[in-house]
């Protein structure tokens, strides 16, 4: 081998390391390989700027993109209003069938986001016997569409750069079946191993929004479960006053009329929510509310402020904010917050300044849950034009009218010139870490290809094995994959792996394709660990888990996933 070829190899291997090492931090350990991949000529100017500008990598960023105007409409939260039902199983089942095929299109993330809090809230079930199906359900779903979940689209983007086409919108819908049937069957069962923890509220009601039903309001005639006012983010419908006579506790049951004044409890940055019921007025109190600009926030993996204490770390400085209480495994923190050290997963209740929600590193430290930007809810045509333009984008793209490049591209075009989205949340919510995980991810290819490590990787394969052993290298791939995923994150691990499975396809001399989609749907298969994916971190303290509880509930779930790809894959991309 040359000295270039070692290079190289020391570059990836050090890679995987560093994101073992340093978890939190994957974009840094990416950024810091390509600087050392270009500072040492393995890649050509070309290879450089062609792995910046990937089709498949364009494609995932306005995906990502245009999504963002979905999560201000109401078409989640009125998914939510329909799920929870006083029956457990029926429950269960809604939930999981709605997550699986919302994720199937949306960003699973936010799927998650937007039904933790009526999950939490809700009267019937106690949410440790859901969330971590809801969190299980989202990745299942993700494995449905090729835009389901952002592995996905970084195996087509490694795809398309290594052979110069696409994966269909439906390459992973067969496969992906069969393991939103099999694997939710398993964790329908092992649902019996959820933990029954009571939920303590946490939420101030020491504010009240008070809203009018107005003629021609959608809301009259109704009952509040139809309505979906029970399944508000961080809104509680505490009373109703009709004819000057009070209404106290509101029952689901209970129907809406002309004139009825409505009063809610909760975050009162909230209270936009309110403005997407057809026919509701809002009068709200604006003087003396001096918590006004509280915001719950989750502690992201990659976070800065990993392991770091809130006075070490500059919180007010970096954020605009201040910290007034930190939740960890459901317990509220109190007492010297400055000395409290940072985990993943954390929540924090933030009082935010005015310029928390313009800066540029909200979105890669927290996941926020509520109260950022209440001005910004879309509703009306807006919604509709949102909504209806992602639906209609997706199914041109699907049925080949278009490319989704194009289609995402002009679709985004449209949200901006119609103010569904702004200049400055694209700029601001950009994902710059999932552009330099891949790019990066892609440069490394093409270095392993210039230095003949993938020629010498597949040189090796076709000289030590036969054709008996391939399935067996399959095996291998999907292990080694899940492995990264769990210890690593799922991004990192496919855009790590791609490499590896497409010389091992090279030197059986058979297609790469089934190589490749083990490795994206291995990628996926995050159910033992709660920091291997981003869903299962957010609803880790929002259940109040232990990791032996996912463990118990996870370990079943992912070996009938293995099992099914390593069983399907080859019958549905033969060798």
């Amino acid at each position: 081998m040359s000295l270039d070829a070692y290079l190289t190899i020391g570059i990836f291997v050090a890679t995987i390391a560093g994101l073992i090492r340093y978890q939190s931090r994957p974009a840094v350990v990416f950024g810091v390989a390509l600087l050392v991949l270009v500072g040492l000529n393995l890649v050509s100017r070309e290879q450089l700027l062609s792995s910046m500008s990937n089709p498949g990598l364009v494609t995932l960023v306005l995906l990502i993109l245009c999504s963002f105007a979905l999560e201000k409409t109401r078409l989640l939260r009125v998914i939510a209003s329909k799920v929870i039902v006083s029956s457990y199983n029926s429950t269960w089942i809604r939930l999981f069938g709605v997550t699986a095929l919302s994720s199937a299109m949306l960003n699973n993330t936010a799927v998650v986001a937007t039904l933790l809090s009526p999950i939490r809230n809700n009267p019937h079930h106690v949410a440790s016997k859901l969330l971590l199906p809801l969190s299980y359900a989202a990745i299942l779903g993700g494995t449905l569409t090729l835009i389901g979940t952002s592995t996905n689209l970084i195996v087509n983007s490694l795809y398309i750069d290594a052979t110069s086409k696409s994966l269909s919108f439906f390459s992973f819908t067969a496969v992906g079946i069969m393991l939103v049937v099999g694997c939710g069957l398993v964790l329908r069962l092992a649902s019996r191993w959820l933990p029954n923890i009571e939920h303590k509220e946490t939420c101030s009601r020491g504010y009240f929004i008070d809203a009018k039903v107005i003629a021609g309001s959608e809301l009259i005639g109704r009952s509040v479960e139809d309505n979906g006012l029970r399944h508000l983010e961080s809104l509680f419908l505490v009373e109703v006053v009709r004819d000057g006579r009070l209404i106290s506790p509101v029952t689901p049951t209970e129907v809406l009329l002309l004139n009825d004044r409505l009063i809610f409890s909760g975050d009162i940055t909230k209270m936009m929510q309110l403005s997407q019921f057809s026919g509701l007025e809002m009068f709200a109190e604006k003087n003396g509310l001096l918590d006004s600009n509280l915001t719950e926030v989750v502690i992201k993996q990659e976070s800065v402020l990993i392991d770091k204490t809130l006075k070490g770390s500059g919180f007010r400085a970096l954020f605009d904010a201040a910290v007034v209480a930190i939740r960890r495994d459901g317990e509220e923190i109190s007492g010297k917050l400055g000395e409290v050290v940072i985990k993943a997963g954390d929540f924090l209740i933030l009082a935010v300044g005015e310029d928390f929600k313009s800066r540029r590193n909200i979105s890669k430290n927290f996941i926020v849950i509520s109260g950022v930007e209440p001005e910004v809810r879309i509703n009306g045509a807006k919604a509709w034009l949102s909504i209806g333009g992602f639906v209609f984008t997706i199914a041109l793209a699907a049925t080949g009218v278009i490319e989704m490049l194009q289609g995402m591209l002009l679709l985004l075009g449209v949200l901006i010139f119609s103010k569904c989205l702004n200049v400055n949340e694209v700029v601001r919510r950009f994902p710059v870490d999932i552009w330099l995980i891949v790019s990066t991810a892609i440069l490394l290819s093409h270095a392993l290809v210039n230095t003949g490590v993938v020629d010498l990787v597949a040189h090796w394969v076709n000289s030590t094995t036969d054709k008996d052993h391939l399935y067996l290298a399959l095996i291998l791939v999907y292990v080694a994959t899940w492995l990264m995923t769990e210890l690593i994150t799922n991004n990192a691990a496919a855009a790590l792996m791609f490499p590896i499975a497409y010389s091992i396809a090279l030197g059986f001399g058979v297609d790469i394709l089934p190589f490749v989609m083990t490795v994206a749907f291995a990628a996926s298969g995050s159910f033992i660990s709660p920091y291997g994916y981003q869903t299962n971190l957010m609803v880790y303290n929002a259940g109040n888990y232990r990791i032996i509880d996912f463990i118990k509930v996870g370990l079943p779930v992912s070996l009938t996933y293995g099992v099914i790809v390593l069983m399907a894959v080859p019958v549905f991309f033969p060798f």
